[in-house]
């Protein structure tokens, strides 16, 4: 089936063989995100003449306010977006402080939280490139629904007021979080309003100053003085000499399609690696919920994996091992002799730990597509929030390593290796999807899954995003949804996979999914019902 020649989505069959709340969307123009509050101010954007640029810079705006669980002005960000003529690739990821050298980290492992933990954001540098190169409307416009939201409060969604929970549990007695995340002393729950004022007055500086204010003026101000309160190493010269980098994408073909991700520092690579794995294996052959199918996709990801673990970091450390030796097609092929068809094997794999995110995607009928994410890492990230700014910090430090002579070892102005990955198909000469699954380790693999079903087993992308996931997890370790079904759970074990069954509500390690696939005439898009989103055009 995937083999086959076709234009866009047209093959995508919609039958709806798994539980879910929602139907796929039809329309010319088109906001996915994991928040209704973020989709609708996209849309407002598009609606007011913006583009999908526009209408995903909305949506992330909102989304630091409405889903602080995982992101916030501290954040960073990534996004592969179609301008109508070619692709173009984003890395907005902060590096280190200078001041971290090795000696600082003499432990075995990098700090999880606090200041020790926090890298210098690149989400707000993300939305002043991102605008200024590809947006139509004027900046401060795209602040309105954000600051609007922050001032006159929203009312806390399910999901994300369980997660909130979780988060204030391990996370109040950490400097500021209490005083912007807390009020009366505990997590909001589901339904109550909650107003966060100080992040409307930080917003309303960013738009002003066209992200000044963030990087070289009067909020860096106010987060260089919190951080030598704790004598932390953020310094302003740290802030200022922040830079994006636009990187172009990297790419592995399967049958008819390219999978396009961001370059290292990001996983991205995993997914490519796998799926270039499996163009070795006899995935064709098989069902998508069959043993045999989930067995050959686990198998690449660990293959996958261990590779990322040992050799992927900032780019410009990457000079032993590059991108090029880890994507060639030879070496993928012998990367899939490997895999035992009958048995599951422990190759060392080493996946990312788990993390919170958000990730959105929009499309316009003029044709740009953008595939966007946005994240603090682990949760509401270090657990750090500036007092009265309501800018919460990122814990992306925790991505390096203190091993001595890995390429990935923490060191001063170096980019951490990171989780967050979005994902853009390719179809030749034209682009074909706009997609992520948001959630840690879960990323890579789940980009697999949804080009998968999406491509070769010709699920609309909504039928994509409801069926049940699988995750690696460490040496023959394997987490499943109970909806694969006892039949399938049984022959992965009899495999010697350790299968665990994960409920999607108790574990939020399945992360969540938003795609845009192109259609004649519009696009047609899925949203994840494991978040609280939704996808909306007109």
């Amino acid at each position: 089936m995937g083999r086959q020649q076709r234009e866009g989505c047209l093959n995508f069959t919609h039958a709806t063989p798994y539980a879910s709340r929602r139907s796929p969307v039809f329309a010319r123009n088109m906001v996915a995100t994991s928040q209704p509050l973020a989709a609708q101010a996209g849309l407002s954007m598009l609606a007011r003449g913006g583009n999908a640029v526009d209408a995903a810079l909305a949506a992330a705006m909102v989304l630091t306010i409405v889903e602080p669980t995982g992101n916030g002005l501290g954040s960073d960000a990534f996004a592969i977006l179609w301008d109508g003529r070619e692709l173009h690739g984003l890395n907005a990821s902060g590096r280190s402080p200078a001041a971290w050298t090795p000696e600082r980290f003499p432990g075995d492992k990098m700090p999880d939280r606090g200041w020790e933990s926090v890298t210098v954001p690149g989400a707000v540098s993300a939305w002043v490139d991102l605008s200024k190169r590809f947006g139509r409307l004027p900046f401060e416009t795209l602040f309105e629904p954000a600051i609007g939201i922050a001032e006159r409060g929203f009312c806390v969604s399910p999901i994300i007021a369980e997660m909130w929970r979780r988060g204030g549990d391990l996370l109040g007695h950490h400097p500021g979080f209490a005083e912007c995340f807390l009020p009366n002393g505990r997590a909001p729950r589901a339904g109550e309003l909650f107003v966060n004022k100080p992040i409307g007055a930080s917003l309303r500086a960013i738009a002003e100053s066209r992200g000044e204010a963030f990087y070289r003026g009067s909020l860096a101000e106010r987060i260089v003085d919190f951080a030598r309160k704790h004598d932390a190493a953020l310094t302003m010269a740290d802030l200022a000499e922040h830079t994006n980098d636009w990187c172009g994408t990297i790419a592995t073909d399967f049958d008819n399609i390219a999978l396009h991700e961001i370059p290292p520092n990001g996983q991205g690579i995993a997914a490519c690696m796998a799926l270039g794995i499996l163009r070795h294996l006899p995935i064709h052959d098989h069902a998508p919920e069959s043993p045999q199918a989930l067995h050959l996709q686990i198998e690449a990801m660990k293959l996958a994996f261990r590779d990322v673990d040992a050799f992927v970091s900032d780019l410009r450390y990457m000079t032993d091992v590059r991108v090029d030796h880890l994507l060639s097609d030879t070496y993928l092929a012998s990367r899939a002799r490997l895999v035992d068809m009958s048995r599951a094997q422990d190759f060392g794999s080493g996946a990312p730990r788990l993390g919170g995110t958000v990730y959105l995607t929009a499309a316009d009928e003029s044709g740009m597509m953008i595939s966007y994410i946005q994240s603090n890492y682990a949760g509401f990230g270090s657990g750090v929030v500036v007092p009265g700014t309501g800018i919460s910090l990122q814990n992306r430090g925790l991505g390096f390593t203190t091993r001595a002579g890995h390429p990935n070892q923490v060191g001063p102005r170096k980019r951490p290796f990171h989780t967050i990955i979005p994902g853009f198909l390719m179809r030749g000469a034209e682009p074909l999807m706009s997609f992520g699954v948001m959630g840690g380790p879960m990323q890579a693999q789940g980009h697999v899954q949804m080009v998968l079903r999406t491509q070769m087993w010709d699920q609309d992308p909504q039928t994509a995003v409801d069926a049940p996931r699988w995750r690696v997890t460490s040496g023959l370790k394997v987490a499943i949804e109970p909806a694969m079904g006892e039949g399938t759970l049984s022959a992965l074990a009899e495999m010697g996979h350790e299968v665990g069954v994960e409920s999607p509500d108790a574990s939020y390690g399945f992360g969540g999914a938003q795609l845009i696939c192109r259609v004649p005439g519009g696009y047609v898009a899925g949203s994840d019902p494991r978040k609280d989103g939704q996808a909306v055009g007109y």
